[in-house]
């Protein structure tokens, strides 16, 4: 019999056909991913799981699949799935590194770009008819040429980011759990402490993992260590930042804007403050959203899935314990 494989979305044709033939396969139709109890439902029937970054892969999801021996992440991301739960039960988790690392650089640098020249604003200003007369003053906003740019969490996304400012001859700071001396010399970037970084750069943007240490890392204290004219990008994760002080320091301008693309719970509310200000430009998460990263995700998803029911170790396994188990 072929394995049973559930996919909670329909991802890229390119990646479901590398199944069709292989498993058992089921597809979620809905736009709306499964919920929990559904999920639960599906693993206990289930020998592969493909997952997005949305679904609740938790210590309870995985205990429902007996027969589960792989979970294979269509994200480079994985903080969605109880990784040690995971490597308990010998189940591999996989992911997809790589494959969206140009392309989340290129959106971070927009919302950079868009935040910093008030792109979106002057869009509605113009739209809603406002545009009566040419301004000295008119929705000035930041100069990128020359600037400084503060890095958090120099892996490839954030160095991709370092090569984009490469045309605005930018003064480049980094700020990362350990120095990366290598990269310091072809990026001629400069490694600063956390508050040395928040202190000295006009624009900052956020490429760390989400971790227990990365959770909340930048809160009151650290948005009133930033200029007030300085700039928060964030295509990381929204827990990261304290959405809630993150309002407050936007509104009374602590600092001059923010570009957003992930926020702490996902869809936003349509109620949510941070959408009634003029300086944030948001996005849906859509820092791999083009055709060709998205192709790629679906494909490495499929072979790490293929590689772990096959028994082979998968190419991008984020927990080897799991092979001893």
């Amino acid at each position: 019999m072929k394995p049973k494989v559930f996919v909670t979305r329909r991802i890229p044709d390119k990646g479901l056909k590398m199944l069709e033939d292989k498993v058992d396969l089921k597809v979620w139709e809905g736009e709306v991913g499964p919920n929990k109890e559904r999920i639960i439902e599906e693993v206990a029937e289930i020998d592969g799981l493909i997952s997005l970054l949305s679904d609740p892969i938790d210590r309870e999801v995985l205990k429902a699949g007996e027969n589960l021996k792989v979970v294979s992440n269509y994200a480079v991301g994985y903080d969605n799935i109880d990784v040690d739960a995971a490597t308990k039960q010998g189940i591999y988790v996989t992911n997809t590194p790589g494959a969206l690392t140009d392309t989340t650089a290129d959106l971070a640098f927009a919302l950079l770009m868009a935040t910093a020249r008030r792109i979106v604003e002057a869009d509605k200003y113009t739209r809603d008819g406002n545009w009566k007369a040419w301004g000295p003053k008119l929705l000035l906003g930041q100069d990128m040429t020359n600037a400084s740019l503060g890095i958090i969490g120099l892996g490839k996304i954030g160095q991709a980011m370092a090569k984009r400012s490469s045309g605005f001859d930018m003064d480049l700071y980094y700020y990362n759990r350990s120095s990366k001396p290598k990269v310091e010399e072809e990026l001629n970037i400069n490694r600063l402490s956390l508050d040395e970084l928040l202190t000295t750069c006009d624009f900052i943007s956020l490429h760390c993992p989400l971790t227990a240490e990365t959770e909340g890392l930048i809160g009151e204290r650290e948005l009133k260590l930033m200029k007030e004219n300085a700039i928060l990008i964030n295509t990381a994760r929204g827990k990261v930042v304290d959405q809630d002080v993150l309002y407050q320091a936007l509104k009374e301008g602590w600092i001059a804007g923010a570009g957003l693309d992930v926020f702490e719970r996902e869809p936003i509310a349509d109620d949510n403050p941070l959408l009634e200000l003029d300086n944030v430009v948001v996005a849906p998460h859509i820092g791999s959203a083009s055709f060709s990263a998205r192709e790629k995700m679906a494909e490495m998803a499929a072979q790490n899935l293929l590689a772990g029911l096959e028994g082979r170790k998968p190419d991008n396994l984020v927990n080897e314990e799991a092979l001893e188990n």
